[in-house]
């Protein structure tokens, strides 16, 4: 099973594409951390245009919209690939 640690959820304060997918994570129960790419210059030189971004280590999950069934399917391949 993926560690809370592992995910890291990319967003921005006022971004409607990441309030929808940050629903999606919470509804699916998958843990994550959160960080605003607008307060992260590493984040911020990455990723300024592309967020919302979940990345597991340095790979993109899903980045742009996505909602449960993206994620769904994501986290079931990824989950699925390391049992």
């Amino acid at each position: 099973m993926l560690s809370p640690m592992e995910l890291v959820f990319v967003t921005r304060e006022g971004c409607g594409l990441c309030e929808k997918a940050e629903r999606a994570l919470w509804t699916l129960g998958v843990p994550y951390v959160r960080r605003d790419v607008d307060r992260d210059p590493e984040l911020f030189a990455r990723y300024t245009f592309r967020v919302p971004v979940l990345l597991w280590g340095e790979e993109v999950l899903l980045e742009g919209a996505f909602g449960e069934k993206e994620l769904a399917e994501r986290m079931a391949a990824l989950l699925g690939g390391r049992e």
